[in-house]
């Protein structure tokens, strides 16, 4: 069974806009960004199709990185619960893989080419290595937090390329939103879930890892088309911050989130919400 995250049933909820055992409906958007319902209506048919699955394969593994990764996700059930949840929420046009797969790095990908989403075995090894040196309590439920918002953020490859979205910025940037979208919905409370808030925390974890391990910055770290580590650190803070200003501000302050920063994520928060909610409403199971 799945530890530190939403169940099964509620994973097959958070994808339309609801986290934790407690959902909502998210909030209605402001009607001067109100998707049509003739722009609804001209979405093809084959658009919204039912017709795909999302079908998971564990590969084998033979380095002990990707040996300790692949029995960390499948004893855990990792990927077979993130699949139950996709099932259950988005209608897919067509089947999409989702491996478990030895890479040679530690990474995660969507591949168009072939419908399918990508989790490396190394990627969990890593993970579980960085909370285990941090001295977090329980690593594996932190690995396994980070690997659930890195599969999210793929998701968000995988939605933009099977639907055909828009996407007004740096893709990479884009698909770390979508993540930070499904895990920080509000519960009937109003406030997300605790252990998803968690998770995006570990998933920003496992950037400053990064780059703390990282040496001196060079021209191919500024060209690269996912923003540099800490900035995706400072991004995912500010929308669970956006998200639940009250309930984070720890977040906030010497060594955290810069304040001018913080002012703006509420804000921030709200206009993400709004635009994510508009682009999956059409794919949504009722």
């Amino acid at each position: 069974m799945r530890r530190g995250i939403v169940s099964v049933g509620a994973l097959a909820l958070v994808v339309a806009g609801c986290a934790g055992p407690q959902q909502q409906p998210p909030a209605s958007p402001s009607p001067q960004a109100q998707v049509t319902e003739e722009e609804v209506a001209g979405i093809e048919d084959a658009d919204v199709e039912d017709g795909g699955t999302m079908i998971v394969t564990y590969e084998d593994a033979q380095s002990p990185e990707a040996v300790r990764g692949r029995e960390l996700v499948q004893d855990n059930t990792l990927l077979e619960d993130l699949a139950a949840g996709i099932n259950e929420s988005l209608i897919l046009p067509r089947d999409v893989a989702l491996l478990g797969s030895e890479c040679g790095e530690a990474n995660a990908f969507w591949d168009s080419s072939e419908d399918s989403v990508t989790i490396c075995y190394e990627d969990a090894d890593e993970a579980l290595r960085t909370f285990t040196d941090d001295g977090v309590a329980d690593p594996t439920t932190a690995m396994l937090n980070a690997e659930t918002a890195t599969f999210y953020h793929e998701v968000g490859h995988m939605v933009i390329s099977l639907y055909d979205l828009p996407a007004t910025g740096r893709e990479e940037d884009v698909a770390d939103q979508l993540a930070a979208y499904v895990l920080l919905q509000p519960g009937d409370d109003g406030k997300p879930d605790p252990e998803s808030v968690q998770a995006v925390k570990d998933f920003a974890r496992t950037f400053q890892a990064l780059g703390e391990q990282r040496g001196e910055l060079g021209a191919e770290d500024f060209a690269d088309p996912h923003s540099l580590d800490e900035t995706r650190v400072y991004n995912l803070q500010c929308w669970i911050y956006g998200a639940d200003p009250d309930g984070s501000a720890e977040l906030v302050g010497e060594g955290g989130l810069p304040q001018d920063r913080a002012d703006g994520c509420e804000h921030e928060w709200e206009r993400l919400d709004n635009a994510w909610s508009q682009l999956l409403d059409p794919y949504l199971r009722s």
